[in-house]
């Protein structure tokens, strides 16, 4: 073996060693072994990508970016590198460059696979007016990513023709509520005739969205007119705080994103704070180890779907939750969530070093200080709760 292919060797298993402690969350040791492959073999695109996505992961944003660029310079049609760009902008706050680089989403495989029923024959809609026409409009990923881009259905309406939207079946009801909307369909059912069409996460794109255009009145959303879903309290209540504690098992990001329900309980001791659970099966069976006579309001039995969920929001002060599509909701219907997040999440829309929302003017922020830390935002979560006690006003029956 020559000294080249010797080193090259050495290069790959550096980068093999990366890779296996970036997905064991070592870090700090991914990045040591991604920067070894590089030494030995600079051109290394793989090793550049994957360390921007360890620095990502890391809270290293610039530095990702720069990685996610290497990797392009050396290799242009690298799918996985643009698309690690183009999240990395959008948290970042670059929208406009983002969203073109995220684009490259289509071609991620694995991407593919989710989204195989959505290759449509009818043309891809390029942001012209459609007078007469009907354009059909999709979500592609989850709940709260639906509802936080069904905001651009009205923007669509405007330039004429009829909005069609196919959705998750338990949206229908909630997204039914949208302006500019002519019909709601679920997108496991056969799709209605339609002549253009465009995935919801590529309107921010074909609008030309900017983070100081985007599109933020609230609400945009509505629960529906007449509903059974109540929210009882007591007459001494002065906060009623809708809660969730954990998204999805499923979700990749599940372990770091959701947190244990006792937290949750703690705020319940407060004076003049009821608490009531939005969370949703399977989580909510938690809900079990609650000790008796706690001032928790299981809500779960009364919400069959998104609408539901809505009516309930929409009856409380303020909700909490963990990065799920609830606080998206709550936004959309413009009530106050606060929103507790990870020390460096992967999801790029709550940005970095915001304690706010370009999406959602009633949302705050609240991160860790530090892997982990959940007691430090529960304490800083406890305190604001206070201070919103203390200049509770009878007479507006709610310090908001």
């Amino acid at each position: 073996m020559t000294d080249i292919s010797e080193a090259l060797a050495v290069a790959a298993h550096h980068h093999d060693m990366g890779e296996a402690y970036r997905l064991t969350g070592k870090l700090e040791d991914a990045i040591a072994s991604y920067r070894l492959a590089l030494a030995l073999k600079p051109d290394y695109a793989e090793a550049h990508k994957n360390l921007g996505i360890a620095l990502w992961n890391h809270g290293k944003l610039a530095e990702a970016i720069a990685c996610f660029r290497h990797a392009l310079a050396l290799k242009p049609a690298y799918v996985h590198a643009h698309a690690g760009l183009g999240v990395a902008l959008l948290r970042a706050g670059d929208l406009s460059h983002g969203f073109t680089e995220y684009e490259w989403r289509w071609r991620v495989k694995e991407f593919e696979r989710q989204c195989a029923g959505l290759i449509l024959p009818q043309p891809f809609w390029d942001g012209s007016e459609f007078n007469g026409r009907t354009i059909l409009l999709y979500a592609e990923q989850g709940f709260g990513t639906t509802i936080q881009f069904i905001r651009y259905a009205p923007l669509v309406a405007r330039r004429g023709g009829r909005v069609i939207v196919a959705c998750q079946p338990e949206l229908i009801r909630l997204l039914s509520s949208v302006a500019g909307i002519a019909q709601v369909v679920s997108e496991r059912e056969p799709l209605p005739d339609f002549d253009l069409h465009a995935p919801l996460l590529s309107l921010p794109r074909i609008i030309g969205t900017t983070l100081e255009t985007i599109p933020s009145q609230c609400p945009y959303l509505s629960p529906p007119e007449s509903s059974s879903v109540k929210v009882e309290a007591t007459p001494d209540v002065k906060l009623k705080v809708g809660i969730v504690w954990a998204g999805l098992p499923i979700h990749r990001n599940d372990r770091n994103r959701s947190c244990p329900l006792s937290y949750f309980l703690e705020l319940a001791e407060l004076p003049g704070v009821a608490v009531y659970s939005l969370q949703k099966q399977p989580r909510a069976a938690g809900l079990g180890e609650v000790t008796p006579g706690m001032p928790v309001h299981n809500l779960s039995d009364q919400i069959g779907d998104w609408a539901d969920t809505a009516a309930a929001i929409c009856q409380l002060d303020l909700v909490l939750t963990v990065d799920t599509g609830v606080a998206h909701l709550a936004g959309a219907l413009g009530r106050p969530v606060w929103v507790l997040l990870p020390h460096v999440g992967m999801d790029w829309r709550w940005m970095t070093g915001r304690e706010d929302s370009p999406w959602y003017p009633s949302m705050r922020l609240f991160r860790q200080e530090a892997p982990g830390d959940w007691p430090g935002v529960f304490a800083r979560v406890s305190a604001e709760l206070q201070t919103l006690l203390g200049s509770y006003s009878k007479i507006s029956n709610s310090p908001f």
